[in-house]
Formats: C-alpha cells, structure tokens, sequence
C-alpha cells in the first residue's frame, strides 16, 4: 500500500477511518478511496487488516489506503496518529468516527468496569479522535463524521451502556455542531439501525455473562431477555447491508453542506422519528416494552 512521503502532501484530500477491519469501517474506507479520497483506515490489532487489504485490492485502491493501528481507548495514541497523518499528507480533511463495540446487559447484572469500557470505546473513543483532529479540520474547513446508531436516540432494552454512550456522542456532536460550524468544520451524525455485521457475533459475550447474571440469582430478567433475544435476532435478519451505510457516510463526505443528523434507511428513519416526535416518553416506552413482552 502506498503511502505520501512527508516532504509531498497528499494531492488526494486526506480522510482518516477508524474500526476498519470489517462491516461498515471496511466498506466506507474502500468506497471513499473510490470516491477519489486518499484513506488513513485504522484497525486495533495486529492480524485484523485482512479482509480490508484483499476489498481494497479487487476494488483497485490500495494505492489510495493507507493501514494504521490505533486503539481509540488509547487518548495519547489517538493524538500521536491524527497529528501525523496530517504532518505526512500535508493535510486532514476528514474523520471518519466508526470505530466501537456493542454491549448487552442490565445495570444490576452489568458490573461497573464492564460499563466504564463500554463508555471507553464508545463515548471516549470518539472524544479522544477528535479533539486533536480539531486543529487540521479547521485548518481544511473539513468534515468530522460520526456513526452513532438509532440507539444514540432510543433507549432499548437490555441497552443501557451501550444506549448510554450513543446518546452521549450524539449530545457532544449536537452541541459540538454550531461551534464546529464557526470555525469552518461540517459535523454530522450517521444513524444506521440494523446492520448485517459482526455486531450481533461480537455481543456475544455480554449475552453469556447476563445469562450467567441470570442463572446467579436475577431469574427475575430471564423471561424478558429471552423475549429481546428473539426479536433482536429477527431484525438482524433483514438488516442493512454495510454498504448501504457507508453510500451514505461518502454522500456526506462529499457535500459541502450535510445535514447534522442522516439515517442510513427508512427503517432507521422511522424509528428515529418516534422518538423526535415524542414530546412526553409514552410513544417510545409503550413501543420497547414490547420488545420484552
């Protein structure tokens, strides 16, 4: 994969794309260096980059991908990779915010370390990302991206970390928004719903430990997590296509005036919309409780 020398900065604007290695990471980060972006594509561990490299090379652009590693959790690591990417290419001109990891339990099962790395990932993740990118986004007049989730909008059960953590990004970005705009930097957030990725095999470990959770003594949960297994499965089953978001997250990259706040489907849309039309709770409340009944 070819990269810029330091002395010649990128003739191709820079885009940096955190959580890479598969589903929508993968397809934004190939489907941007088609759109004409040279990509700064991260992954978290060593080995993980292999089905990215092979996508990027049938799709012709490896020449325009460029591997990272990076941690997001890791706020020094963060800084050191946005402010060398732009001292290499000469320039930042987007992120991409991606990166992040599902959770499934119940505040009382939950223990508090498990809930702490939930908001690490998904909250301080993206925090640690973009305050150095800041800088080399207004220097540009960029665009700061960020998949958030219809969860950064509905609560959901079972959810409460994870649900915790989306709403946070998404209050951050929204007030984040008029400031950014000040200053020449276009900020929004993408809202993807259901999504056919590795989401559902990578909760599977918070799955064991509620069920576990439950078998220990909170029986009291076992009938409504069951409930909330088979719906979540069902509406996995005719998910979105990982491409079909990242269509959406290059759309914004290359509007000069996106909107703050993008569905990836009418599905998303929809859902989203109960909630923003919900003055008083019920509408959202009533509708998740028979996710659980």
């Amino acid at each position: 994969m070819a990269t810029d020398s330091p002395e010649t900065p990128s003739a191709r604007p820079v885009v940096l794309v955190t959580g890479t290695s598969t589903g929508i990471g993968l397809a934004t980060a190939v489907s941007a260096a088609l759109a004409g972006w040279h990509v700064v594509a991260t992954v978290r561990r060593a080995g993980s980059d292999a089905e990215l490299l092979t996508a990027a090379a049938v799709a012709g652009v490896s020449e325009y991908l460029e591997l990272r590693m990076l941690d997001i959790t890791d706020p020094q690591a963060s800084a050191a990779l946005v402010d060398d990417i732009a001292s290499t290419h000469g320039r930042l001109d987007a992120v991409v915010n991606n990166a992040g990891a599902g959770h499934v339990g119940t505040l009382e099962l939950d223990t508090l370390d498990a809930v702490r790395q939930v908001m690490e990932v998904n909250y301080f993740g993206v925090l640690n990302v973009t305050r150095p990118a800041m800088p080399h986004l207004r220097a540009s007049g960029g665009s700061l991206v960020t998949v958030t989730s219809v969860g950064g909008i509905v609560g959901q059960p079972f959810n409460e970390s994870y649900c915790a953590a989306k709403f946070a990004v998404e209050g951050m970005m929204e007030s984040l928004h008029p400031v950014a705009a000040a200053a020449g930097v276009r900020v929004t957030v993408v809202e993807p719903g259901a999504v056919a990725t590795q989401f559902v095999a990578n909760v599977g470990a918070s799955i064991d430990a509620l069920s576990t959770g439950a078998a220990n003594g909170s029986e009291a949960y076992r009938e409504a997590f069951d409930h909330y297994l088979e719906r979540t499965r069902g509406s996995f089953d005719g998910a979105q296509q990982p491409q079909g978001v990242a269509d959406v997250i290059v759309g914004i990259l290359l509007d000069d005036r996106p909107p703050f706040r993008v569905q990836t489907s009418d599905a998303a849309t929809g859902f989203v919309g109960l909630k923003l039309r919900d003055l008083d709770g019920t509408a959202v409340t009533g509708a998740t409780a028979g996710w659980i009944a």
